[in-house]
């Protein structure tokens, strides 16, 4: 890997990286809660269907956003559902929802556009590129200064909502009311219940904010970081971001980490294509490989040691 190329390397870790982020903070919120959400995976698959969908047929990349919102907040209702309020098998219901949504996106995308699932490819208008700020191009072709403000700066709306949000829950749950409430109610929520608070309203509100956010990372995915909705295109993102959130321990910053170092394996991945190890040339899948490799060795050697809400995955019932 030639040092030229690390600028590249890394304003692709971060374009790479706001997927995970996105959907590990809505992990976050809901794990925070008691509410496992293996269907991350799923829900970021449906709003990259909607947002492309969307996106081509109104010219808009924002009202893309918002119909991908929208459809990962109904998936997010139906995990409540059938978590909160009928106590379901939690972990169950999240398969069950990532597999309806692997499903469901390549039936109806071939039978919208006969393409194999695939939606069409978008223009620049209908898509969330680089902010065009005023002075842009002038500031990427300084010498030394242009390279750096390009890992930072050459990015869509939706990487600075992404990282914005990460401050922004980890104050929110340390700080706020609400946000002390939603934790309470993941350790203890006979507590809770207790002192007058509905447990199933806190629970419901945690699991419609990480619907919101897999709609944005599902939106970034099929709008900004590609120009189309292709089959199964989440691509494992959501378990990727399952796997930061247990590694940080359910906390905010130390998850940014982790996106971004399984971001950077991503970005090293794609520009590795062709490398040559002493004249040998290395298969580009052993490099695609690197962030599920990483995967195992994080949970191998950080599960036991990760302590996560003690109400977490567990149904509350006044009854009990």
């Amino acid at each position: 890997m030639e040092f030229a190329l690390l600028p590249e390397i890394l304003s692709s870790t971060v374009r790479m990286s706001v997927p995970l982020i996105l959907a590990c903070i809505a992990g976050l919120w809901s794990e925070r809660s008691g509410v496992v959400d293996i269907g991350l995976e799923g829900k970021m698959l449906v709003g990259a269907f909607s947002a492309a969908a969307a996106a081509s047929y109104f010219h808009s990349p924002w009202i893309g956003l918002l119909l991908a919102i929208l459809v990962c907040i109904m998936f997010s209702l139906v995990h409540g559902y059938a978590s909160i309020t009928q106590r379901g098998n939690q972990v169950v219901s999240g398969v069950a929802i990532n597999m309806l949504a692997a499903g469901l996106t390549v039936v109806i995308g071939n039978s919208w556009y006969k393409q194999g699932g695939r939606t069409p490819q978008l223009d620049d208008a209908s898509r969330f590129l680089p902010i065009n700020f005023p002075g842009r191009d002038a500031l990427f072709e300084m010498d030394g200064v242009g390279p750096i403000a390009k890992i930072f700066l050459d990015h869509s709306v939706l990487a600075f909502i992404a990282f914005a949000l990460v401050p922004l829950s980890a104050w929110a749950l340390a700080k706020t009311r609400f946000g002390l409430r939603l934790r309470a109610v993941g350790e203890n929520p006979q507590a809770v219940d207790t002192a007058g608070i509905s447990v199933a309203r806190l629970r419901y509100q945690a699991v419609i904010i990480a619907g919101v956010l897999c709609g944005i990372a599902g939106a970034y995915l099929s709008t900004a970081l590609q120009t189309s909705f292709v089959r199964d295109m989440s691509a494992g993102r959501g378990f990727l971001a399952l796997t930061a959130l247990i590694f940080a321990n359910w906390r905010a910053w130390p998850a940014l980490g982790a996106c971004l170092l399984f971001g950077f394996l991503q970005a090293v991945a794609n520009f590795m294509q062709g490398f040559h190890l002493f004249g040998v040339e290395i298969p580009v899948q052993v490099f695609n490989a690197l962030p599920y490799i990483m995967t195992i060795v994080l949970l191998a050697g950080f599960i036991g040691k990760s302590v996560p809400p003690k109400a977490s995955g567990t149904p509350y019932s006044k009854d009990r």
